[in-house]
């Protein structure tokens, strides 16, 4: 690990181990170092946040991102349209990867064994990179309750085992993508109290894409009326936030969320503007830490921010957020 401790570091300590590990990556990342070096950029002027230049996503679709000299423990590939419209993101250390998707997920919502795990991912299941997937299977495995599972078509059975959690008043976690949990609520409904329904966003061409309140009514009408809760992650970076209702997302003490302007990607937003959303993700340490999105959305002074959709002519991806 390049810089120590990420997990708990206090915040006034924050910014200057981002600076630390934006000059490690421009030393020793080739893909990261040509794009700053292609800026005109000079590493040693870059002295706040505000300064480090951040990566575009489209460079993992062309590059081998990840530190040099270092072998990659997994790849993950976003779930691109054709073989070579793919994100691959390189990591070197699959620990730590599983370390921050445990500490992020327990931070919001304590430890993972109190909870039965239910994964209603088609198409992810159905390949062989997707780090979502790997993201449920490490839930599931840190869970180890006998009734977690995944589920691909298999809906009916979805419904059983959330009617044999009901009747125990068994915690649980219903983590799904957009359009499956949409086909669900078409067909079943429950009354679960305990039960937190969390969707993933994406539609991936199964249905038109619409607003993310009009989405959270309809599964709210088939799971009791709760609030649904949501995730934001991508292939790219290592670490997620949530959304406990409302699409307003909060990260871990170790990722911040930034926001550039689309007409001039190098220059940051104030708090309550709309723009690009930037990300901090400090256990990238191996890849890349500062990524540029193609979302939209508005940062709040309190570190959270919202998800407005995909910035305007850039292609939408599989676990894109919904325009609100």
């Amino acid at each position: 690990m390049l810089i120590d401790n990420i997990f708990a570091l206090p915040p006034r300590e924050f910014e200057p181990a981002a600076l630390r590990l934006f000059r490690m990556q421009y030393e020793g990342c080739a893909a990261y170092r040509r794009y700053v070096q292609a800026l005109q950029m000079q590493p040693e002027e870059v002295d706040s946040i505000a300064k480090i230049p951040f990566l575009p996503v489209s460079f993992f679709k062309t590059d081998r991102v990840i530190m040099d000299g270092l072998q990659a423990q997994a790849v993950f590939e976003s779930s691109g349209t054709t073989g070579a419209d793919v994100s691959r993101h390189y990591v070197a250390d699959i620990a730590l990867y599983n370390e921050a998707l445990r500490r992020g997920f327990e931070r919001f919502y304590g430890s993972l064994s109190q909870y039965c795990i239910l994964a209603l991912l088609p198409h992810y299941l159905e390949r062989s990179h997707s780090s979502l997937a790997h993201m449920a299977a490490q839930w599931i495995k840190e869970s180890a309750h006998p009734d977690c599972g995944f589920f691909l078509h298999n809906t009916d059975e979805l419904y059983l085992r959330l009617q044999k959690l009901q009747a125990r008043r068994q915690p649980a976690i219903l983590i799904g993508v957009t359009f499956a949990l949409l086909d669900f609520a078409e067909r079943y409904s429950i009354n679960f109290p305990e039960l937190i329904v969390m969707e993933t966003g994406g539609m991936k061409n199964r249905r038109q894409e619409t607003t993310r309140p009009l989405v959270h009514r309809a599964l709210q009408g088939a799971f009791g009326g709760q609030p649904i809760h949501s995730e934001y992650g991508m292939t790219e970076l290592l670490s997620q936030a949530y959304s406990a209702g409302g699409g307003v997302f909060y990260a871990p003490s170790w990722v911040r969320a930034l926001i550039y302007d689309p007409h001039n990607p190098l220059a940051l937003l104030p708090a309550g503007c709309r723009g690009g959303i930037n990300i901090i993700d400090l256990a990238g340490q191996h890849s890349c830490a500062f990524i540029q999105t193609q979302d939209m959305g508005v940062a709040h002074p309190d570190g959270s921010f919202e998800v407005l959709g995909r910035l305007p002519d850039t292609p939408l991806r599989g676990c894109n957020m919904l325009m609100e």
